[in-house]
């Protein structure tokens, strides 16, 4: 199943409105076996702007597609442009209430995974250390040619020597780590190859247009049939790419529960929706729970 940059749904107008009352996933949470799929509206409190939330990217900024990231040279300049120095910004940001409070979840055994769409680290970083990466990681890069990896921290070692002085001003951050820069601003802007065999540098993320490796979904189809009920941290469930383990779980007669500012393409599959912000939220069933979520957390993705 490829990602799409838009893709466009109709809200339901018959369900009952979502709740303000975090008590359910909280229930939920003590009985255990919970499975965590959370999206970029967890990391929004990080600084890690959503993509279709209020101010979404997705309103100023569409994605860079697989098929322009291969196809051309400009597109790969544009991106690796924009994305050098999003990753300055990017790679500061530290996990918040919720990445602590399903860290917190996991240490005390209340969960039977984590799934996270986003590609910021930011779960890892608070101490979900198993969280299956379904899009990727940013703190990687991949050739195209010959499939080494590398670390991105290397690469932005490597982009800021072959361009020196490289200091535009950005107009915003979006959640794939890319910054808002005009043609003119990355004219000129020189790309580096792989070390290995000189091919074409990737991001190990999944593009728009792109297939998430086959492995990796049926991992997450295993955690699905292995799990009691399912909870959704703050995705639109947009794409097809998490919606279709909403869908599996539901088939399967295990809760879905939804916590997110704003309405989802799942809502119709989900027993409790819950609309508050994903730090206040989780923070609350964690009090309720008597877990605390305060710790000192491992770095996360780091600049050069």
């Amino acid at each position: 199943m490829r990602m799409r940059p838009t893709l466009s749904w109709t809200p339901s107008e018959d369900l009952p409105p979502a709740t303000s009352d975090p008590g359910p996933v909280a229930d939920a949470l003590s009985t255990g076996g919970v499975l965590v799929l959370s999206g970029a509206g967890i990391s929004t409190e990080s600084g890690i702007p959503d993509y279709r939330g209020e101010g979404g990217s997705l309103s100023r900024h569409t994605p860079m597609t697989y098929q322009d990231f291969t196809a051309s040279a400009q597109a790969r300049r544009r991106y690796w442009a924009r994305s050098h120095l999003g990753w300055r910004t990017f790679g500061r940001a530290r996990p918040n209430t919720g990445h602590l409070a399903v860290a917190a979840f996991g240490r005390h055994g209340l969960l039977s995974g984590v799934i996270t769409q986003n590609v910021d680290g930011l779960h890892q970083a608070a101490g979900s250390a198993d969280a299956v990466e379904l899009h990727g990681t940013l703190a990687r890069v991949v050739c195209l040619s010959c499939g080494a990896f590398s670390p991105r921290s290397e690469l932005a070692r490597r982009l800021e020597e072959a361009n020196p002085g490289f200091e535009p001003v950005a107009a915003g951050i979006n959640p794939d780590g890319d910054a808002d820069l005009t043609d003119d601003q990355v004219a000129g802007f020189r790309v580096v190859p792989c070390t290995v065999c000189g091919g074409i540098l990737k991001p190990d993320v999944v593009f728009f247009g792109e297939s998430v490796p086959q492995e990796r979904v049926e991992r997450c189809r295993e955690l699905v049939r292995g799990a009691a009920s399912l909870l959704v941290l703050g995705s639109s469930l947009t794409v097809m790419s998490g919606l279709r383990f909403v869908r599996q779980a539901a088939r399967a007669g295990k809760p879905v529960l939804i916590v997110n500012r704003d309405q989802t393409r799942g809502d119709q599959y989900a027993l409790t929706r819950v609309s508050l912000p994903l730090g206040t939220a989780l923070g609350a069933v964690a009090h309720r729970l008597g877990l605390p979520v305060s710790r000192v957390v491992d770095a996360g993705p780091q600049p050069a």
